[in-house]
């Protein structure tokens, strides 16, 4: 496993987990816009810790079927570079953030069997990255960093016509096996990375990008 691997690392909230992210060689970093998460920023503690942020690691702020309304409080308030719909947006939702905001749009796909493959195909020519998650059951209360993961082999030997990236249950013990059954160029992390729900640790930050990179 080459050292390009790309790693984000999600779900940041202090400037000390944030500047260890970055240091140990993530290219991404994620700000948690969703109210409900153990992760979350508002606007205003999101654009102290962005400014803070390196040249060169990408700044992405993760929404859940956000209006128009909470779009705009972020993007005018945090330099981001990128943003992540982590909720049920369609294709269409999906152009009309690109047309609005004039960023590169992340589209989160929640994957539990083969059947869900179908969504993939209905985002990828539209969504400039695509990130591929393990599916929240039914009743959780986050769509994503519920530490599940799910069967890799169904992303073995596929290929999408836009960048990917991989998602769910990620963890330094994991993620070089994930990345072989996948050959992911990319992978993203939260729950994988913390002590404590919402409390991001610097030592398993620092693991997590090595074993991904090593």
């Amino acid at each position: 496993m080459p050292a390009d691997i790309r790693v984000k690392i999600c779900g940041l909230t202090d400037p000390v987990t944030l500047a260890a992210a970055c240091d140990a060689g993530a290219a991404y970093v994620g700000l948690n816009f969703f109210p409900r998460s153990p992760r979350y920023v508002t606007p205003a503690a999101a654009a102290d810790l962005a400014v803070t942020v390196p040249p060169g690691v990408a700044k992405v702020a993760l929404v859940v079927d956000a209006d128009n309304d909470l779009l705009d409080a972020i993007i005018g308030t945090v330099p981001v570079d990128m943003i992540q719909l982590h909720g049920h947006e369609t294709p269409a939702r999906v152009r009309e953030v690109q047309g609005r905001y004039g960023l590169p749009v992340m589209k989160v796909i929640g994957i539990a069997d083969r059947s869900d493959l179908i969504a993939l195909q209905d985002h990828w020519q539209v969504a400039d990255q695509i990130l591929v998650d393990a599916k929240a059951p039914k009743d959780a209360v986050l769509p994503g960093g519920n530490g599940l993961t799910f069967d890799w082999s169904l992303l073995a030997e596929r290929r999408w016509p836009c960048p990917w990236m991989l998602a769910g249950g990620l963890t330094a013990a994991n993620v070089g096996e994930a990345i072989r059954l996948t050959h992911a160029r990319q992978v993203d992390v939260s729950s994988g990375v913390e002590s404590a729900p919402g409390v991001k640790d610097a030592d398993m930050i620092r693991a997590f990008i090595a074993a991904a990179q090593s």
